[in-house]
């Protein structure tokens, strides 16, 4: 692998995006996510230390291997894209153009990533509690819609005061669902949190939002969500994302699915 050579997802690396299950170590997605088939290795890779830089390489070399990555030759646009961020990097540094950095803020982004956890079961045999953060009042009825019909026990939240109420009521939710802008509060903030929380640390969580960006997505893998799903997305997919992170088998086809 070159400096020079870029390189974007496979068709089997987008369904590991985009399929609402994945079996990628957040290492591999972290890198996956970011190519885009635009900017060049040495791009990507800019500013960052030699131990990390080598890691990069050698999880790309992992993601060339089971073929979720492949080569791109660019197109003329693409070329004088690269050039022209090269010619302004040297014109005024790279700390104030970072060429990775605004691919990654990049709006537009779609994904559906979730990781499969150990199955999980209410207690006590009842319904899962699920807190939803959601601050759309449509979007967070259909969902409790949703999930109601699904066998959850639906909590919903759509501020900073609620949030902390809905995961403070007994008993301790099984799944969070969260939004990353609400009206007073971010939802990154309460993904670590939650994660530094001695009670809630082991709470599966699912990031579902409009925040689609490749950073945001990394924020948020990385912060340890363990699914990322852009809006607007279809039913399917969330439950089938729910289904993977809790470790819930896929039911028979044409069969309703129940949470037991």
């Amino acid at each position: 692998m070159q400096p020079a050579e870029t390189y974007a997802p496979t068709p089997l690396g987008e369904s590991e995006l985009r399929g609402s299950a994945t079996r990628l170590t957040t290492a591999q997605i972290d890198v996956l996510v970011r190519l885009d088939g635009i900017l060049t290795l040495e791009q990507l890779t800019a500013g960052m230390p030699p131990a990390q830089r080598a890691a990069f390489t050698a999880v790309l070399r992992e993601l060339q291997d089971q073929n979720l990555i492949r080569r791109v030759e660019p197109d003329p646009f693409t070329v004088q894209w690269n050039a022209d961020v090269a010619q302004l990097t040297r014109a005024v540094g790279q700390a104030e153009v970072d060429a990775g950095l605004a691919s990654l803020q990049r709006a537009g982004f779609f994904v559906q990533i979730a990781r499969g956890r150990a199955p999980a079961r209410p207690a006590g045999g009842g319904r899962m509690p699920v807190v939803v953060v959601e601050d759309d009042p449509a979007l967070a009825r259909f969902i409790a819609t949703l999930l109601t019909l699904s066998g959850f026990d639906v909590r919903q939240a759509g501020t900073r005061a609620e949030v902390v109420a809905q995961i403070r009521r007994p008993p301790i939710p099984g799944l969070m669902l969260l939004d990353v802008v609400l009206p007073d509060a971010d939802g990154f903030d309460i993904l670590q949190r939650v994660r530094q929380h001695p009670q809630l640390k082991d709470v599966p969580v699912i990031m579902l939002t409009g925040k689609a960006t490749r950073e945001a997505v990394l924020k948020g893998m990385t912060g340890g969500a363990d699914g990322y799903i852009t809006k607007p997305f279809e039913p399917e997919s969330l439950l089938r994302a729910i289904r993977t992170v809790l470790g819930v088998p896929e039911p028979p086809p044409g069969a309703a699915w129940q949470m037991q």
